[in-house]
Parts: structure tokens; sequence; C-alpha cells
């Protein structure tokens, strides 16, 4: 299928399945991360929020809402023993996109929270003075995107 934007999520869903089970199995063995954190984001977010996953290695976003917002897909992954003060990746001001998803899972790859935030209160908080990581790499804190987001869904 050439036209990825148009996946049936359906399909992927023993594929997840799997990569959860092998990224838990991986940590366990090694104590690092498989790499397969965005990718599960992108998807669960897709599933519980009703989005079309962007065409494959579409700049600026990851996703598109029925209303045509361009989503930029984030994720955290929060283990139990997680240092405080956790970073969500970088964020590009450049490229085309209109607001921030961030998914933040638990220790079995299974999601917590999603909070939005728009390009205007993202733009605010990277161009604010102070952090060099926030500046230079677009790297918010995980509480601050919580501060200035919104909470658009929850398992609670």
């Amino acid at each position: 299928m050439d036209n990825h934007s148009s996946v049936d999520l359906q399909h992927l869903v023993p594929i997840i399945a799997e990569a959860k089970r092998l990224a838990i199995e991986y940590r366990r063995i090694t104590g690092r991360p498989l790499g397969v954190t965005g990718e599960i984001a992108e998807y669960e977010a897709a599933r519980l929020l009703n989005l079309r996953l962007a065409p494959v290695r579409q700049s600026g976003y990851d996703a598109i809402r029925d209303d045509g917002t361009r989503l930029q897909i984030k994720a955290r992954c929060i283990l139990d023993d997680a240092k405080p003060g956790q970073r969500v990746g970088g964020i590009k001001l450049e490229k085309e996109w209109d607001a921030v998803l961030l998914v933040l899972l638990d220790s079995q790859y299974e999601p917590i929270n999603i909070y939005e935030a728009n390009r205007l209160e993202i733009t605010t908080a990277l161009l604010a003075p102070g952090s060099r990581a926030r500046n230079e790499r677009g790297a918010l804190g995980v509480s601050k995107f919580k501060s200035i987001g919104t909470l658009v869904w929850t398992r609670n």
C-alpha cells in the first residue's frame, strides 16, 4: 500500500502489540529503550483521537485531524524509576505543523495521558529566555508541556 496515510489502524494492532512486547523485553534485558516509543505513540494517538497518520517522512507533522489540523506527535515513556525533568524530543519551529501532541506511556507502553499544545503556546515556551536545551534544540520539559497544554485524553 503506497498511501500510508489511509492505513487501517486495525491492521497495525498485532504489529504494535508485538513491538510493545519486544520493547519491554529489550528494556528488561539491556536497561535501554528499543527506540519504538515514537511509532507506538503515533499509533495510539491516531487510534484514541481518531486521527489520520500523515504520509511517511512527512516533514513537520505526523498526523492530521479531520479539520485539517497538522499534528506533531511526541512521546515519553514514564517509568517508575524515571528521573524528574524528562524532556520532550526536539520540536522544530521551522517545520509546518499546527499543534503538538504529547503521548505519555507507562512501562508497558500503554497510553496514560495525551496533552495538546498549539503552535503559539509551543513557540512562546521555546523562545522564552533561559534554557539552552529548550532554545537551541526545541526540547521542552514534560512538566512545562503539561502546564501549557490541554489534557485531551486520559485512561482514568
